[in-house]
Order: C-alpha cells, then sequence, then structure tokens
C-alpha cells in the first residue's frame, strides 16, 4: 500500500519526536510492504521566521493532497511577543479550520510498567481505559469578538463562546459511536448549572443518547469530572466535550500515564485528511538536548495507521513494541525512575524501531545502563 504523508514538525522538541514517529513507519514499511511518502512543511513558530504567517498556504495545500498529517508540535517563548495574529497557535488553529477537523481523539491507557512514574497509586490507576473526545472547531477558541476593548473608560477584554447545534451535534454523536465499540458508556461533560452553552450540549446529548439504548449516557459537571479523574479514573470510558474543557481535562488525564509524553491523539475530518499529533508541547527547554520522550508522537503514528490507513495489524505492532520496550525497563527522563534504563530520544526511537523488526539484539545499550 503507498500512502503520502504530509509532516509537520513545528518547533522546539517538534523535529525529534516527528524524526522518529518517520523511522518507526518506515520499520513498519518494511516489515509489511507498505511504501508511506513523506513531504515537509512549515507550521507555528518555525514558519513565522521563514514565511511570516503560523501557517503558510503552501502547508496548507500540502495538508489537502495528502493523506494524513503528522504534527509534532508549537510554540515557545521566541514568539511570545508576537501579536496574536502572528502567535504560532494561530496556524495550529487555522489548520483545525482549514481541515474541518472537528474532534480530538485522545485515549489514555494505563501501562503496568509505568504505575510508578504516576503520582497516583497504582490501585486508583490500574486498568485506566479512557477516551477523550474534544470539540476542536468551535467554543471560546474560536468565538468572536476576541478582543480588548474599553468599557467606562477603563482596558477590558471579551472573548466568545459560540457554538452552533450542529457543531455539538457531530462531536457527540461521535463519541456514542465510539463507545458502542468500547464499553458502551459516554460521558458527557458540562457546565450546565452556569452557562447555556452548556445547557444546549446536554440537550444535544439526551437527543443523541435516545438513538443509542446500547449506549450510557451520563452527564458530568467539569469541576467534578476534574475530581474524578484523579479520584476515580477508571469510571471512564468515552469522556465528551467541549474545546476548552477537553483542552484541560485531557492534559489533566497525562498524570494518570505519569507524563504528556506519552498521550497521543487524532484529529478527525468529515472531508479531509486526519490529523495526528502527540498532546505535550514544543518543549523548548530540552529542545536539542535528545531527552524528550517520542512515544506519543510514535503512538500517534499508530492511531493514523489503523484510522486512517485501516492497518490495524501494523497499528498493534507499533504498540505492542511500545509496551515491550517499556517493560523492558528502558526510559526517555520524563518517565525514569531508580533502577530503570534511562535513555535519550533517539536511544528510544532505536528501540522501538529494533523490537517492531523482531531483532532479538535490539539495540545493546543496556550494559551501558546496567
Amino acid at each position: 500500500m503507498k500512502k503520502r504523508i504530509a509532516v509537520l514538525p513545528g518547533d522546539g522538541i517538534g523535529k525529534e519526536v516527528v524524526k522518529g514517529a518517520i523511522e518507526v513507519l518506515q520499520a513498519v514499511g518494511e516489515r509489511f510492504g507498505h511504501q508511506f511518502y513523506f513531504s515537509y512543511g512549515k507550521i507555528g513558530g518555525t514558519a513565522i521566521d521563514a514565511a511570516g504567517t503560523p501557517l503558510p498556504d503552501e502547508t496548507m495545500e500540502l495538508c489537502k493532497e495528502s493523506d494524513a498529517v503528522l504534527l509534532g508540535a508549537v510554540g515557545g517563548p521566541k514568539w511570545d511577543r508576537q501579536p496574536p495574529h502572528l502567535r504560532p497557535e494561530r496556524g495550529l488553529l487555522k489548520i483545525r479550520k482549514e481541515l474541518n477537523l472537528y474532534a480530538n481523539l485522545r485515549p489514555t491507557h494505563y501501562y503496568s510498567s509505568l504505575s510508578d512514574t504516576s503520582p497516583l497509586r497504582k490501585e486508583v490507576i490500574e486498568g485506566v481505559d479512557m477516551l477523550m473526545v474534544r470539540e476542536l472547531t468551535g467554543g471560546l477558541y474560536f468565538g468572536k469578538p476576541s478582543e480588548r476593548t474599553q468599557q467606562n473608560g477603563e482596558d477590558a477584554v471579551v472573548d466568545t463562546l459560540f457554538y452552533q447545534k450542529e457543531e455539538m451535534h457531530r462531536v457527540i454523536k461521535l463519541a456514542f459511536e465510539l463507545a458502542r465499540k468500547r464499553r458502551g458508556k459516554v460521558t458527557s461533560v458540562d457546565k450546565a448549572n452556569v452557562l447555556e452553552s452548556s445547557r444546549m450540549w446536554r440537550e444535544v446529548a439526551e437527543e443523541i443518547s435516545n438513538q443509542y439504548p446500547d449506549v450510557i449516557l451520563e452527564h458530568m459537571l467539569v469541576d467534578n469530572a476534574a475530581m474524578q479523574m484523579i479520584k476515580n479514573p477508571k469510571q471512564f470510558d468515552v469522556v465528551v466535550t467541549e474545546n476548552m474543557f477537553g483542552d484541560i481535562l485531557s492534559d489533566e488525564a497525562s498524570v494518570l500515564t505519569g507524563s504528556l509524553g506519552m498521550l497521543p491523539s487524532a484529529s478527525i475530518s468529515e472531508n479531509g485528511p486526519y490529523l495526528y499529533e502527540p498532546i505535550h508541547g514544543s518543549a523548548p527547554d530540552i529542545e536539542g538536548k535528545n531527552a524528550a520522550n517520542p512515544i506519543a508522537m510514535i503512538l500517534s503514528a499508530a492511531m493514523m495507521l489503523r484510522l486512517s490507513f485501516g492497518m490495524e495489524e501494523e497499528a498493534e505492532a507499533i504498540e505492542n513494541a511500545v509496551n515491550q520496550v517499556l517493560d523492558a525497563g528502558y526510559r526517555t527522563r520524563d518517565i525514569a525512575s531508580f533502577g530503570k534504563k534511562q535513555v535519550s530520544t533517539s536511544e528510544m526511537i532505536e528501540e522501538v524501531k529494533a523490537t517492531l523488526l523482531d531483532n532479538e539484539a535490539i539495540l545493546n545499550i543496556m550494559g551501558a545502563y546496567a
């Protein structure tokens, strides 16, 4: 099978982790007989420096002509003083709108070999298998007006939370479809006791629930959901929520696995290529130090194989390789603990590749860290 993949390394450690995902995909191609063609584009701060905009037109064209998009990370303190329309994050928001990426899927799985890296007790996180479904193109991040202003002679500011009912409907319906293939439960998170938008969200969830009698629907206020994710995360199957709540809660969920460096994501479109990225940021403090955790990016590539290309066996092969490497004790520094084999970004990538290719010797760096 031949597939064209748009690669947007972005900023900071994005370049390093994307390199790892590409090498792992090349190993998949070697093992399973596929051909992946990679074409590169700029986004974020790198694009601002090169083209004066966080998302050049040629990058958008490249994405639209591709079968899927891999994105590293955007942002960094270098561009913090840019005007709002020239901040790196604007490139990310724009690509979501342009590709109609209306839902972001963020799975959180328990890794038994990483139980000691989470600040939560093993008995709390053991068995966690949660999928966050976040609405991605509406809400506060896109509403207008969003501006500084004056009110009665004083500085003031306004951000607008705006949704159309159909935007709510399509993402909540997706959550029900996904829950039907999992454990059959949807937790819809809102703030219906305060926000009119959340009251409409809850009404839409109830309407859709009537079409899925085999799926349990529960409503949960966002503040309670934040507490329950730490107190009893095993209760959750599919969690669906609006844009900002989903942004915050899915980052909170990373503590269950011990690091942001472990969580992949997929952004789903109705009529274009899907986009895959780790949920972590550009981490400029460790850029170029060969210290970033590439696993979230590698697992995002596995999601791409499964969701965009229907390559279930190949996706499982990557996931199994990651699990084997973790079980063998290899750790980048964000998930390292006493007695484990701390490795660099490039060494972790080599371990996953070698395991994927069934090389018994793998990469014999164990002695160096024993």
